[in-house]
């Protein structure tokens, strides 16, 4: 591995790192000064004014992530490897390579393969500090792996099936083989409405805001973001 790419895994540590910061509310005032000086670098963010207008986050939340994010890739994009080794980092008795290839294809809006850190912090918002309807949104597209504007029973088998063997046969309670198709099972049962073996958002939404266990267990996903 280069001088380069390692500076890339271990900065985008320490990038994930802050942003456990951002969702914990610890990254206080002081703490905000403290991060700037430590990944300050010459080149000002451009658009920063509009990223501020467009998210949730302050101008100097914007300039913590974007300042790190920059300071360790200066290619300015992350590409789908550096999400692995990220997830591999964080949940090291499981197989996280799965989950964050759909992460990943979910935050790469444009499917080109690289995220920019606009699209990043904008997608890190709607996760954060966006509404319940966005949020949900958010996860149906998630769900959504072909990107077809439906999602069926493989589709989320498949993303619920990489989030447990992201979390490794050490989970507690230990889960059982057929955990997964289980919970797919009542997914759909409470959200396939006309039972077409497809859920469309309209359905994803209507049954997740007349069901409070339902988005309990989709925030299951965001626990681990």
């Amino acid at each position: 591995m280069s001088g380069c790419s390692k500076r890339c895994k271990l900065g985008f540590v320490k990038f994930a790192q802050t942003i456990f910061k951002l969702i914990t509310g610890t990254l206080s005032k002081d703490k905000i000064e403290d991060e700037l000086e430590m990944t300050m670098v010459c080149h000002r963010p451009e658009g920063l004014e509009q990223l501020e207008a467009q998210t949730n986050f302050t101008k100097r939340e914007l300039q913590v992530l974007y300042r790190g994010f920059k300071n360790e890739c200066p290619s300015g994009v992350v590409n789908e490897e550096t999400f692995k080794q990220i997830y591999a980092q964080f949940f090291p008795h499981g197989d996280a390579s799965t989950y964050a290839h759909y992460l990943f294809n979910a935050f790469d809006t444009t499917q080109t393969g690289s995220v920019k850190f606009e699209d990043f912090v904008t997608a890190l918002s709607i996760l954060l500090r966006g509404t319940v309807h966005e949020k949900l949104r958010w996860t149906f597209n998630l769900y959504d792996i072909n990107k077809d504007g439906y999602i069926n029973k493989e589709e989320m088998m498949d993303i619920v099936k990489a989030i447990y063997d992201m979390m490794g046969k050490y989970t507690y309670p230990v889960l059982k083989e057929d955990t997964p198709r289980q919970h797919v099972d009542v997914f759909f049962q409470k959200m396939d409405k006309n039972k077409d073996g497809i859920v469309t958002l309209d359905e994803f939404l209507e049954s997740c805001q007349e069901d409070d266990n339902i988005v309990r267990s989709l925030q299951l996903f965001q626990n681990v973001m």
